[in-house]
């Protein structure tokens, strides 16, 4: 059985919001690539090398980052089950 730790990323470093910049959507590292981007790269099949060979100017923990991103956004918007 294989066992997973939960570990958390500061992704405050990584994904920027500037209103001036893609109608102020969650970008990385204040490129103009957003983290919707990225999710809809990885959701559609894409792998993390795939992604970082179209746009080599990404990290993985730029990939990380979008996904912990996300996680947080859906854990805020989440009402708490009662």
């Amino acid at each position: 059985m294989l066992r997973y730790t939960m570990l958390t990323m500061n992704y405050a470093d990584i994904i920027t919001i500037e209103p001036g910049k893609r109608s102020g959507k969650p970008c990385i590292r204040g490129m103009r690539i957003t983290v919707s981007d990225v999710l809809e790269y990885l959701a559609s099949g894409m792998t993390e090398d795939e992604i970082i060979s179209d746009f080599p100017e990404l990290t993985k923990d730029d990939i990380h980052a979008c996904l912990w991103f996300a996680a947080d956004r859906e854990k805020k918007l989440s009402p708490p089950v009662v």
